[in-house]
């Protein structure tokens, strides 16, 4: 079994930290407005409340975008080993304009479903469908998705993707 990594995706640390400064800013701000100048108190609640969440997502993207995606042969993973998906459980990538996929990244159609997890600015999945990208470069985004729909139609040609030459 061949475990060389093709292609990796990772958030750089300015990107990373814009994305968790932003987020988190804009917790502290609606917070402050909430208690600075207190609206109605159903308003303030939700002020309150809106704020506490974007503080809780910008934690949420800061622990996530620590690791980063790798693409071998047999399977996109994490840096932490947990796998995403296998390549042959995906049935297709979408890089369109058009395709519903997160920032600088692609979408993965699987097979199959999987249960919903979700990356904040690295990765996230929803039943059959995988979003790669956010606070990630398009470069590495593109170059990964096109090796992954080299792999998948290596593969749907009945040739194994770790032989070269067939």
């Amino acid at each position: 079994m061949n475990d060389d990594v093709l292609a990796i995706v990772e958030a750089s640390a300015v990107r990373r930290w814009m994305g968790v400064l932003m987020m988190a800013s804009l917790g502290g701000l609606v917070i402050f407005i909430a208690l600075s100048a207190p609206p109605e108190p159903f308003w303030q609640v939700f002020l309150i409340v809106t704020g506490v969440a974007a503080l809780w997502m910008a934690e949420k993207m800061r622990s996530a975008t620590r690791y980063r995606i790798e693409l071998t042969a047999q399977e996109m993973r994490t840096s932490e080993g947990q796998v995403i998906a296998r390549v042959a459980d995906i049935d297709k990538v979408e890089r369109g304009m058009f395709a519903f996929k997160p920032s600088n990244g692609f979408l993965v159609r699987l097979r199959r479903p999987h249960p919903r997890i979700w990356r904040p600015g690295l990765w996230w999945c929803s039943g059959r469908k995988i979003g790669v990208g956010g606070v990630t470069s398009a470069g590495q985004t593109k170059a990964m998705s096109e090796i992954l729909s080299m792999l998948l139609a290596e593969r749907d040609q009945g040739q194994r993707p770790d032989q070269p030459g067939h």
